[in-house]
């Protein structure tokens, strides 16, 4: 797997800010209902909700895993900017940044996450990584599950971005 594959990490003080880009060939219109319809985010992240003003909120509930978000929008504008902290109730704020652009042939999308250092970075992007493969089924018209092995491996990749001991 080549450097060039993975998000931008930036680390400064306590947080770790990532940039992950992805080009699909779809109308941004399209993107957007994936990443803001219940019926849509189901195939790809996780059953939820989002009520889509700022101030709205952000439920997301990953059943398998037990994990739940419910958490509020922090940035909104309609087609192409989505915000909201990928967090639960008294968890530290790892805000979620969601940008689409039309660009040639269909649309860029950005996902901007920050979160705590202290935090398995590399585990974070791994876990973007493979919600970003499946974003791409699901607007192909074949969502797929969680791939593990693709996980996997992009979480020892990003380790070794990150300099950390690959796992034993």
């Amino acid at each position: 797997m080549s450097d060039q594959m993975l998000g931008d990490i930036n680390l400064s003080g306590a947080e770790a800010e990532v940039r992950l880009e992805r080009h699909f060939e779809h109308p941004p219109q399209m993107v957007w209902a994936a990443l803001t319809q219940p019926a849509r985010l189901a195939q790809w992240l996780a059953p939820g909700e989002i009520e889509l003003r700022a101030g709205g909120a952000a439920r997301l509930d990953f059943v398998d895993s037990g994990v739940a978000i419910d958490s509020r929008v922090t940035a909104y504008a309609p087609g192409r900017l989505l915000e909201y902290s990928w967090s639960g109730p008294g968890e530290p704020l790892r805000p979620v940044r969601w940008e689409i652009e039309a660009a040639e042939c269909g649309v860029r999308l950005t996902l901007t996450l920050e979160l705590p250092i202290v935090e398995d970075v590399a585990r974070a992007c791994a876990g973007w990584e493979a919600h970003l493969e499946m974003l791409a089924a699901a607007l192909e018209g074949v969502p797929i599950k969680f791939p593990f092995e693709l996980f996997k491996a992009q979480r020892e990749a990003y380790k070794a971005k990150l300099g950390l001991a690959p796992a034993a």
